[in-house]
């Protein structure tokens, strides 16, 4: 059963959005100082897999450990869940080298879309009524404002942009999937969680080898203390938070809130790494709040039936 988004949910879903946007300085700053990106996603995927065991084993004993690493019938939607997971990391790292990371992010947020589009058609009980679509609308009108400046500069490539979609396409396939999926709604969040990272880790490796970004290099302590953000506070415990919310609540409003990431990684980019502010941003989060409120309010249907 669908629960409404409660102010404990909000307060979740966005601090999960500035946990989210302070990872793009991370990712940039690890790089800068000796981490290659490929690297840095599979080696968090692999470490933040084992943190979850561990996480697990205090929690519910080895009967839960021995449940999440349990091969049973959910396994097979489990490994898909795990290969789109994989697939938004192949295709958004490639995709940020060939475009700007202003037009690389946009395309990146278009994942409510595909996360709404593909509820619509395979979750009934979370269709959109045209109040919600025009909340989407206007939300992805104030990201898009946001980043004004970004979309008129050189440097971009409709290669990388299409790599960045794919990525977006893929993370709103997983969200849609972990509610569409009769086994994996029955799993708990941190199994769900736990397939995605492990599972994920050999492709991510793999590509990493491939790619010759498996070599560390000499990377600086600051390089790996940005990897230990992006690590145990995101890939662990954001994205632990994410999966419970999206088992709890409608995918299409929960993911609506994923607008706000990248204003705060903007705010982070201005105030950790002294990049400009354009006054576009505040256009942005005016829009990003219209549409927000407009997604999040219960549809004409939904409300009737409550009523009765």
């Amino acid at each position: 059963m669908q629960k409404p988004i409660d102010p404990l949910a909000v307060a979740t879903v966005v601090l999960c959005c500035a946990l989210w946007g302070i990872q793009q300085v991370a990712v940039k700053v690890a790089v800068a100082q000796g981490l290659p990106p490929m690297f840095q996603a599979a080696a968090r995927s692999l470490v933040a897999a084992a943190l979850l065991a561990i996480w697990t084993a205090l929690r519910s004993g080895r009967r839960g450990l021995a449940a999440m690493l349990a091969v049973d019938r959910a396994t097979p939607a489990c490994l898909v869940i795990a290969a789109l997971f994989a697939g938004e990391f192949l295709s958004l790292f490639p995709g940020l080298k060939l475009t700007t990371a202003s037009r690389g992010v946009i395309f990146l947020y278009t994942a409510p879309f595909f996360t709404a589009l593909g509820a619509h058609f395979l979750l009934p009980a979370e269709r959109l009524g045209r109040r919600q679509a025009l909340g989407l609308a206007i939300a992805f009108a104030g990201v898009a404002a946001a980043f004004a400046d970004g979309l008129g500069a050189p440097g971009g490539s409709m290669a990388g942009d299409a790599l960045c979609l794919a990525a977006g396409a893929l993370w709103g396939a997983t969200t849609v999937l972990m509610k569409a999926s009769p086994a994996l709604a029955r799993l708990g969040a941190s199994r769900v969680l736990f397939v995605q990272l492990a599972y994920s880790a050999p492709i991510l490796i793999a590509a990493a080898a491939v790619s010759g970004e498996w070599h560390v290099g000499q990377a600086t302590a600051l390089a790996w203390s940005a990897w230990f953000y992006q690590t145990f506070v995101v890939a662990f415990a954001s994205y632990l938070a994410w999966v419970w919310l999206i088992q709890r609540h409608a995918a299409s409003r929960i993911a609506g809130f994923t607008f706000l990431t990248p204003l705060f990684g903007i705010l982070a980019g201005v105030l950790l790494l002294g990049e400009p502010f354009s006054p576009w941003v505040l256009v942005g989060v005016v829009a990003i709040a219209v549409g927000l409120r407009l997604l999040t309010a219960p549809a004409a249907a939904s409300r009737a039936a409550t009523a009765a």
